[in-house]
Order: C-alpha cells, then structure tokens, then sequence
C-alpha cells in the first residue's frame, strides 16, 4: 500500500466564502491530493480542510494554501470567538497508512521552512515536531493570543521561531506546523448564551485542570445561535471516549442547571472511535456516515466522481447550459489523450526514457480537467463579494491568478508532451509513427488553446502585479510552441 498522510488545516476564516473556495482550490490542485472534508464556521471565524495523500503532496498542498491564505486573511480585521495566532492557524500532518510519526514531522519541518523562507511568516513547530518543549502544546503558543505571542517573541530567547523573522507577520501573524497522532474535535452546544457557564464546564472537564485524561476544552459563544459551546480536542479517543467526554460536559451542565442542546463533530472521525459510541447517545446533529475517516479516504482512492466520469458524461456535461465545465477543461483533456497515445508509441516504438514522462504528464492534465472547473467556481464565488468589503480586491486578485495559471499550466505540460513525442518521432518505428504525429499534432492545439485562454485572463485581470508574475511564463510558453509548430514542416526520418 501507498505510504499516506493526512493534514488538517485550520484557517482564520469561516465567513467569506470566496476565500474558502480558493483554500481548496488551492489543496485540490496537486496530483494525487485527496480533499476528503471540508467545514466553516462563522461564530469561530473559521475553516477546516482535510486532505490525504503521499506525503510530499500533501506538503506542496499545504504550502499553496497556506500561501492563499496569507494573501487572502487579514488578522487586523478578524474577529471570531476561537483561539488563533495566524490566519494559517495551525497545520498538523497525521500518519495514516504505511507511514511513520516521523516521516509526518519531517513533513512538517520542510513546509516550516518553506513557509518562513517563501512568506516570511514565523513558524513554530509543536507536538511531535517542536524543538522546544515549551512549544509542544498548542495552547502554550496561543496563550495570551496574538499580542502575548508577540511578547514573548520580543523578550524570551526560548520564543525565536523555528523559521521565518523574530517577529510576527503584519497581517498573517504566526503559523503552528507540527506532526501529531489522530484528534477527534467534538463540540457540545449549551442552552445558555451566559458564557461563564460554558466556561465552567470546559475548566472542569479538560485534563489541565484535573478532570477528563487526554482532553482539551474551551468555553465560546455563538451569537448567530443563541447558545455558547464547550469545544473540546480529544487528543486521544482511546482514554476518552467521544461518550465519555459527552456525558462530562452533559453532568457538569445539569450540576448548573442548563440543558445540552446537542453536539457536533468537525471534520472526520476514525472508524474505531465510533466504535466505541453510537450517534444517538451523544445527541450528535447532522451526523453523516461519510464523517468516518476511513470510508472518506477509501472513496477517495477507489476514484473522484468528478473526474472519472465516462466519455459521454463528460460531453454532455460540456454541451450543458452551465459554464463549468468549459473550455480548460476540454483543452486539459485533450492533453492527457495526446500524452496517453505519446506514450502508447513510445512503448510500442520501444521509447522506455520517454514513456513514464508521458504517463505522469497524462495524469497531471488529467487532473487538471477537475482543477480548471475549481477555478472558474472560485473567481464565480470571489464575483459575491459586496464591493465594500476590504477582501474583495484580494480575493479577485487571487482567483484571477488562480484561473490564468491552470491555463498557463495546461500549455506548458501540452507543450512538453508535444517536445517528447517530436523526440520519439526521429526514432520511432514505422507502425506507430502516425499515432505519434496525431498525439503530437493534438498536444499542439492543447497548448495553442490553453495559452489562448491565459492570455484572455492575465488581460482581464489589469492587475500590475500579476501581470509581472504570469507575463513572462506566458512569453517562455509561446516561444517554446512557436519553436515546436516549426517541426511540424521538417520530415521525420521515416516518412
């Protein structure tokens, strides 16, 4: 089996929903990255998203959302009732399948330092992957919140940043990157909005104060609900139980007089902690079977829906009334076919260096035919934004950027299929040189058409700073195209 890890990352954000759409978008665009949950919240100010795969890929995904969330989340104008240092609050790796703790936190060190070097972002290191033991708990770093954080940092020689600048970020704060065992997040909504209570009952319920082993808890208000929460992180289900941590809160409630009015878990579950527990008995709202994390990911492997849709699905789907998807993903299909039937020739043409090349490029366009319809819902979502709002323009900004690099992307790997079978042409053996030149003529026109579209969208954009970001990738890719359209006048050896 494929060593698989699993991350979920917390962003300081759960109201605009443009920006969550570019969060995922984001994590969606690396091949072989699963986005296996998903959750907002406005009274918390944030967002969850859950996503599986090799580790490296699971990394890349990190560091790209991680990158849109600086560009897009500004700490100076957040306001939510849940704890945070960063608008990447925290982001911790998991082992899931096949893999080591350590390889997790090996994980976690590479996208610190990335994250430090690349965003200049101060990164601190917990759980299993801190370097100092007073940075192994979370809430050890959060204490005292962003001003505390900061303090520490300018005074206490045991708070320098494992990466990045010795001081916080103007408006993305800090990140908490680290590598820990499975957590289970429940939370159990009170009816009561008096948040000394909810207070309470978290003190008496979390480890920290000698109540429940292996749980943290805080007490919150939901305004938009009328009630406050006890939200709690079980850090290991099996000391306590998600009932056990349920029937806590639920005995210190009745102790005050309040009534619990249900719970609800964020993000996905292991298998085995439902085992323990049913449903009903923890009063669970909106409960689905696919919050097991298992079944989430055999899913996912087993095949996307979106993108395994059969041929005539997927022509309907383009020939619909409806603008995704549309003419990315068309062009990124017609890539991958071009890729495939390069390498079918190079295998029949005995071609082995060129043949795993075009296998990968295949994959990767393929992919792409999802992550061009992700875009465009992006930029359509970034277009809701009241023109009052302060993240409008970021936000546009950044679904442009998003919608003119899968393009740009689409031609440049269409663009290098067409240079590897143009390779394979002066060698190939007679039987498989027509397949060749068709692949080699579609991955053209797959390039021709994707830079088409990269060129209308970094034009509508009229965004300085974009521009001198994606101009000159555009200029490398319509030299290298022009270069390869010229082959196609010079006569391959056997014809």
């Amino acid at each position: 089996m494929p060593p698989i890890i699993e991350c979920i990352a917390n962003f300081s954000e759960g109201r605009n929903p443009a920006v969550v759409q570019a969060l995922i978008t984001a994590v969606r665009s690396v091949l072989d990255v699963w986005l296996l949950d998903h959750t907002s919240d406005s009274d918390h100010h944030r967002s969850v998203l859950t996503f599986a795969g090799p580790p490296d890929a699971v990394g890349e995904a990190a560091f790209r959302a991680i990158t849109v969330a600086t560009e897009l989340i500004d700490l100076r104008r957040h306001a939510g009732v849940h704890p945070r240092v960063g608008a990447t609050d925290v982001v911790p790796f998991v082992p899931l399948q096949d893999v080591s703790l350590e390889e997790c936190v090996r994980v976690a060190r590479a996208v610190g330092q990335k994250v430090g070097a690349d965003l200049d972002i101060p990164v601190f290191l917990y759980e299993q992957a801190a370097t100092h033991p007073d940075h192994a708990k979370l809430e050890n770093i959060r204490r005292g919140g962003l001003p505390g954080l900061a303090a520490r940092m300018g005074s206490d020689a045991a708070w320098v940043p494992d990466f990045g600048p010795p001081r916080l970020h103007k408006t993305a704060g800090a990140a908490v990157i680290g590598a820990r065992h499975p957590l289970i997040a429940l939370n159990v909504n009170l009816k009561t909005t008096d948040p000394t209570v909810a207070n309470a009952i978290a003190k008496a319920t979390r480890h920290s104060n000698d109540g429940l082993p292996c749980l943290k808890a805080i007490g919150v208000e939901l305004p938009s609900r009328g009630m406050t929460q006890v939200s709690m992180n079980l850090t290991d289900y099996r000391i306590t139980s998600i009932h056990r941590a349920f029937q806590a809160v639920e005995t210190e409630a009745a102790k005050r007089g309040v009534e619990v009015a249900g719970s609800e878990l964020i993000g996905l579950v292991p298998q085995a902690a439902f085992d323990q527990t049913a449903a009903q008995s923890i009063h669970l709202e909106r409960f689905d079977s696919a919050q097991v994390l298992e079944s989430r990911l055999r899913v996912a492997m087993s095949g996307d829906p979106a993108r395994d849709r059969s041929l005539s699905e997927f022509l309907e789907a383009v020939a619909d009334a409806k603008p995704t998807p549309a003419g990315g993903s068309v062009v990124a299909l017609v890539g991958a076919l071009a890729a495939a039937l390069g390498a079918m020739g190079a295998r029949l043409g005995d071609q082995i260096e060129a043949r795993p090349q075009l296998v990968q490029a295949s994959r990767r366009l393929h992919a792409l035919v999802r992550t061009d319809s992700e875009a465009y819902r992006a930029w359509a979502v970034s277009r809701t934004i009241p023109d009052e709002r302060s993240e409008k323009p970021a936000a546009s900004a950044t679904a442009w950027q998003q919608a003119t690099e899968i393009p740009l992307e689409i031609a440049e790997i269409a663009s290098q299929v067409g240079w590897t079978i143009e390779s394979c042409l002066k060698s190939t053996k007679p039987a498989v040189h027509s397949d060749l030149t068709v692949g080699f003529i579609m991955a053209l026109a797959a390039a021709d058409a994707a830079l088409h579209t990269a060129r209308v969208n970094v034009k509508t954009t009229r965004n300085p700073r974009l521009n001198e970001i994606l101009l000159p990738r555009i200029r490398k890719a319509e030299r290298r195209l022009e270069e390869l359209k010229a082959l196609c006048y010079t006569p391959s050896p056997n014809q």
